[in-house]
């Protein structure tokens, strides 16, 4: 049985281009899509589904908010395998377990709330850090469904062997025949740079060495057919990845295990581009 790709809906803007952006990678891997629900979701203010409808947005239930999405999804890939679901349970809660037997989950940057845009809304942030498998998290501007910038960038971390997030940026890349741009952020410790001109360099470039290595480390298992660029640069990994998501369709970092009651919580790297990403972030588990 295919596994599915997962969207949840609560018909606001940001889930709508999730849907859009969920449709086109069901279609990309021959998926079906799967349309979710949270019935808990019942303060909806959606006023952009309520114009297509041409009902009050008072009037406008789950039920509705699904077959509208699914019409939306089947009018972008007429050949779309499309199911929905109600689920009476908070979304993230939902969504956390849909990932179990999905190939990945999709949800839009933020919901129904006011929030600014640079922030994440707590259903976006929760499924992120717990679900058990890939989770896109559609951000960036109206054209974030669309976008056709060619190009997939992955963050390549501390242990970059066997890394899941590596492989599946390679995955994306290939499906899309465009190119992946592996990044590895580098910094030398300030308190190994030396006072003398002859010595100062020799830390940095050591650790420039050292995240070269990481790369050759995680690309190893690269299909023949994927174009790989290599990429060392020195900077905080939050804010290189954010600059480079600026040129990308996707930008794909690791998760791991951190403890806790739910599952995965996210580190500071996939945090902050959650944040301040320019384009859709895939945040991958790394299996134990």
């Amino acid at each position: 049985m295919d596994r599915p790709i997962v969207v949840g809906v609560d018909g606001s803007e940001h889930s709508l281009r999730a849907v859009d952006w969920a449709a086109d990678e069901a279609a990309l891997r021959r998926a079906p899509l799967r349309l979710v629900y949270g019935s808990l979701w019942e303060r909806y203010e959606g006023a952009a589904l309520a114009r297509d409808l041409g009902r009050p947005s008072r009037q406008i239930t789950g039920e509705h908010i699904l077959a509208s999405a699914a019409l939306r999804a089947q009018r972008r890939h007429d050949a779309l395998r499309v199911a929905v679901e109600t689920l009476p349970e908070e979304p993230e809660y939902a969504l956390v377990r849909e990932s179990r037997s999905a190939a990945a989950v999709v949800v839009g940057s933020r919901g129904r709330s006011g929030m600014a845009e640079a922030l994440l809304g707590s259903v976006a942030v929760t499924v992120a850090g717990h679900a058990h498998g890939p989770v896109i998290v559609v951000r960036g501007g109206d054209e974030a469904g669309t976008a056709t910038r060619d190009r997939i960038v992955v963050g390549v971390g501390e242990k970059p062997a066997d890394s899941a997030a590596v492989r599946f940026a390679l995955d994306e890349a290939r499906l899309r025949g465009v190119p992946l741009d592996a990044v590895r952020a580098w910094r030398a410790p300030a308190l190994e740079s030396a006072d003398s001109p002859l010595f100062a360099d020799r830390p940095a470039r050591l650790y420039e060495q050292l995240a070269a290595e990481a790369l050759e480390e995680a690309l190893g298992q690269a299909p023949a057919g994927v174009a790989v660029h290599r990429h060392t640069v020195e900077g905080p990994a939050r804010r290189v990845l954010a600059e480079f998501s600026g040129a990308a369709d996707l930008l794909v970092v690791g998760a791991r295990h951190r403890g806790g009651h739910f599952g995965l919580r996210l580190g500071r790297v996939a945090h902050g581009v959650l944040h301040h990403a320019a384009c859709p972030v895939a945040v991958v588990p790394q299996p134990e």
